[in-house]
């Protein structure tokens, strides 16, 4: 395993996460815990997970594999949605009890959307408790855990005080976030990037994206790993594994592997806009819109359907995602000012108008 130091906090770990929300049987406590026990011999070090993660199960799931650990020898990740101290200090007490240790070392103020949601969070206290706990040894480390545009990120990272962030970034989506990463670097933060595979897209569509693997990548599934850990503003990728195989697969592509040059990676990301004729990229010039769609989520999540052929899949990307519904298209006038702007040439209002009969 391979093993980068995260931020300025001094510890190093492994460049693939365990991340606790795609285990296949949640029911299973034993299933689950095996999966993650197989992460930790192959060098993982790293654990996330949340309260409410499938049915309030993982935290669980996550905790009979910690106990089966040596102390010291892992990291714990997990969030609060609380947004005051007596809300926050409940999901933190419910996840040191679950988890079975004394502390957590990477304790995220979760899921902020819009930036409405942090100032709501900041105001409320919540990030203030954070803080609390970590003076009293609870949490080591206080970090942020986002789905905001790159730009709006980059606002959060330099109001909050944080040493890290988490937060959504792979070869299909890149530069939604681009702005943030190298904010969150430039800041000194570390950085693990969630659904590094496009929440499973990447390898369901794996022909479909052979254009992502290099000459030296076993698979579609390694080249979009490596994509991101090569990286040196990143530092870890986390992956939901479903199963020991998915655990081997990803641990198999960082394993003996030489990060990606500079100028490999940038010519990875420049193959985006012709292998994805049609896609959104993400460039943000058809804002703003005069009726406030967020059409950039929007299309992103358009994207989705693109590659999953399916309509839930625009529903579940905006949902768990963006925090939004297809009814956010309907405000849509068909004003056509985004059109004359997308550097795509986008037929935006129709995917808009597609995307409002969804809800």
């Amino acid at each position: 395993m391979w093993y980068k130091t995260y931020g300025r906090t001094g510890k190093k770990i492994s460049v693939i996460g365990c991340g606790g929300m795609r285990f296949s049987d949640p029911h299973d406590i034993d299933k689950g815990a095996a999966v993650v026990m197989r992460a930790y011999e192959r060098g993982v070090n790293y654990f996330d997970t949340a309260p409410g993660y499938l049915d309030d199960k993982s935290e669980f799931i996550v905790g009979a594999a910690l106990r089966q650990m040596k102390p010291g020898t892992f990291y714990t990740s997990t969030k609060t949605f609380g947004g005051n101290e007596t809300a926050l200090r409940h999901d933190l007490d419910k996840s040191l009890q679950r988890l079975g240790v004394d502390h957590i070392d990477f304790f995220h103020i979760w899921c902020i959307i819009t930036l409405d949601a942090w100032r709501e969070r900041s105001g409320g206290g919540a990030v203030k408790a954070a803080f609390k706990a970590k003076q009293e040894g609870l949490v080591k480390h206080v970090v942020v855990s986002s789905h905001l545009p790159g730009n709006e990120l980059t606002t959060v990272l330099k109001e909050g005080e944080f040493e890290g962030v988490t937060l959504g970034y792979c070869a299909i989506d890149f530069p939604y976030r681009q702005e943030a990463i190298d904010a969150a670097h430039a800041m000194g933060l570390g950085v693990v990037t969630m659904n590094p595979l496009g929440g499973g897209l990447i390898p369901q569509q794996a022909e479909r994206l052979d254009f992502l693997r290099g000459p030296n990548d076993p698979s579609v599934t390694a080249a979009a790993l490596r994509f991101n850990v090569s990286q040196p503003e990143i530092t870890a990728a986390l992956v939901g594994f479903s199963s020991i195989d998915h655990v081997d697969e990803a641990c198999d592509a960082v394993d003996n592997f030489e990060p990606y040059p500079a100028a490999y990676i940038q010519s990875m990301k420049q193959r985006f806009a012709p292998s994805f004729k049609g896609f959104c990229s993400g460039c943000r010039y058809c804002l703003p819109c005069p009726k406030g769609v967020g059409i950039p989520q929007m299309m992103d999540a358009y994207n989705h359907k693109l590659m999953a052929g399916k309509d839930d899949a625009v529903k579940m990307r905006l949902a768990w995602h963006w925090g939004m519904n297809p009814s956010d298209a309907a405000p849509c006038a068909a004003c056509g000012a985004c059109e004359k702007r997308c550097t795509q040439q986008l037929p935006i209002i129709d995917r808009l108008k597609e995307i409002a009969k969804l809800a």
